[in-house]
C-alpha cells in the first residue's frame, strides 16, 4: 500500500524557495534552508502542474529543462493545489501559518471561500468576496515580494492579465509591479524586461497552461506533452536573454495524476450525512461536520472510501504536520475530517463543481506524483 509523502516544511518545500532567492539577492534575513549563490537579478518561473515525476518521465519533450541542474525535488505542501502552493511560495510559510488551507475552505465568517476565484456561492451564483473578505486580511502575513521591495529590490510580478487584482494575487503575491500577459511571447518578454536594468531585481512569472491541459486531457497525454515542449522553449528563451549576473529558477506548484476511481459526494447521501460544509478539491477534502456528528462522519467516510483515501480527524492531520505548524486562530479553517485521496481516486462534487468534476487530471493529495516538484536553475556569469 502507498504511504503519504508528508511535506518537508522548513527544509525542502516551496516555502523555502523565495527566502533563498532573497538571500542570494542580499536581502537581510535569517539563514535560508536552501542555498543559492549570490546574484544581482533573479527570475522565478512557476509552471503550474510541473511535477518532478512527470518531468522525469517526459524529459525528451523538455530537453532544456532536463539539462538544468536540479536542486530539488521539493515537496509542495498540503493540499497540493495552486492557491495553497502559491501562497506558501509567496509568503515563505506553510499552509497552517498563512491560512490558505484549501482550494475552498471555511473562512472566518463561516462561509466556504473559493480561493481561486475569491467567491462564495449565493442563491443566484458566485458572490465576489474581495470586499467582504479582503485577501490581505484572510492572508495577513507579509509576502517575500513585499520584503524584497522594502529592501530596495525592483520587484515584478508577471502573470495572466486577468489575474491582476485577483483575490489570490492580492493574498499570495502582493508587493510587486504587476505586468499582465496574454501568451507565451509576452510572458517571456515581460520576465526578461523585469530583469533588465541596473540594480537588484526580482521577477516572478507564472505559466498556467500545462496544468490546464493536464486537467482537460490527462497528464502525459499528447496534448500535455506538446504543451510541455512549449514550456521548455519558454524557459530556454528566458535563459538565452538573461542579463549579466542573473539567474532563472524554474519550479512547479504540484504534479498531477489521472483519476478513474470516482466517489461523488454530491449524489451519495451517505457521504452527506452529518456534513455541514464540504471544501477542498477532488483529491483533498475538508469535511466540516454538524455539531455532535464528528465520530459518525469520520466512521462513514472511512467506511465508504476505504483504502482509496487517508481519512483522518483534522486535529490528527494538523498534529502529523500535513499543514505545517498551525496558527491557533486559523485551526477552524481545517476540516473536522480531512480526506486525502490515494492511488487514482477522486472525491468529486458533480453539482457544486460540475466542470472540474468531469476532468481526468487531478491533484491535491499526498502522493509522490503530486507532492514533488523540481527546482531548476540556469545562470549567467
Amino acid at each position: 500500500m502507498s504511504v503519504p509523502v508528508l511535506p518537508d516544511y522548513g527544509h525542502r518545500s516551496l516555502a523555502e524557495v523565495l527566502p533563498a532567492i532573497l538571500s542570494a539577492l542580499g536581502v537581510p534575513g535569517g539563514p535560508p534552508a536552501l542555498a543559492f549563490e549570490p546574484v544581482r537579478a533573479a527570475a522565478l518561473l512557476l509552471v503550474d502542474g510541473l511535477g518532478t515525476e512527470l518531468l522525469r518521465e517526459h524529459a525528451a519533450d523538455a530537453p532544456f529543462l532536463a539539462s538544468l541542474p536540479d536542486a530539488g525535488p521539493l515537496t509542495v505542501g498540503f493540499p497540493s493545489s495552486t492557491s495553497i502552493s502559491l501562497t506558501s511560495l509567496g509568503t515563505g510559510l506553510p499552509p497552517g501559518a498563512h491560512g490558505m488551507v484549501g482550494i475552498s475552505f471555511r473562512a472566518d465568517d463561516g462561509e466556504l471561500l473559493d480561493t481561486l476565484r475569491w467567491t462564495t456561492q449565493g442563491a443566484d451564483g458566485p458572490i465576489d468576496m474581495r470586499e467582504l473578505l479582503p485577501p490581505e486580511q484572510v492572508q495577513a502575513a507579509p509576502t517575500a515580494l513585499e520584503r524584497a521591495a522594502a529592501a530596495g529590490v525592483a520587484v515584478t510580478v508577471v502573470s495572466k492579465q486577468e489575474f491582476g487584482g485577483s483575490g489570490l494575487t492580492r493574498a499570495a503575491l502582493r508587493g510587486g509591479d504587476f505586468r499582465g500577459t496574454y501568451a507565451l511571447g509576452d510572458l517571456a518578454a515581460e520576465i526578461i524586461a523585469g530583469l533588465t536594468g541596473a540594480g537588484r531585481r526580482l521577477c516572478y512569472g507564472y505559466h498556467a497552461d500545462l496544468d490546464l491541459l493536464g486537467h482537460l486531457h490527462g497528464p502525459g497525454t499528447l496534448a500535455w506533452r506538446l504543451q510541455l515542449s512549449q514550456v521548455d522553449r519558454l524557459a530556454a528563451l528566458i535563459a538565452e536573454h538573461l542579463p549579466s549576473d542573473a539567474a532563472l529558477v524554474v519550479t512547479g506548484d504540484h504534479g498531477m495524476v489521472a483519476v478513474d476511481r470516482i466517489f461523488d459526494a454530491d449524489t451519495d447521501p451517505v457521504l452527506q450525512e452529518g456534513v455541514l460544509l464540504l471544501g477542498g478539491d477532488a483529491r483533498s477534502r475538508h469535511v466540516y461536520v454538524r455539531p455532535g456528528a464528528m465520530e459518525d462522519v469520520l466512521a462513514t467516510w472511512r467506511s465508504v472510501l476505504g483504502d482509496n483515501a487517508w481519512v483522518v480527524p483534522g486535529d490528527q492531520a494538523a498534529a502529523e504536520g500535513w499543514f505545517g505548524e498551525v496558527v491557533p486562530q486559523l485551526r477552524g479553517r481545517i476540516g473536522d475530517v480531512v480526506a486525502a485521496a490515494r492511488g487514482t481516486t477522486a472525491v468529486i462534487r458533480s453539482v457544486a463543481e460540475p466542470v472540474i468534476s468531469r476532468l481526468p487530471g487531478q491533484h491535491g493529495s499526498l502522493s509522490v506524483e503530486e507532492q514533488l516538484v523540481p527546482l531548476l536553475v540556469a545562470r549567467t556569469s
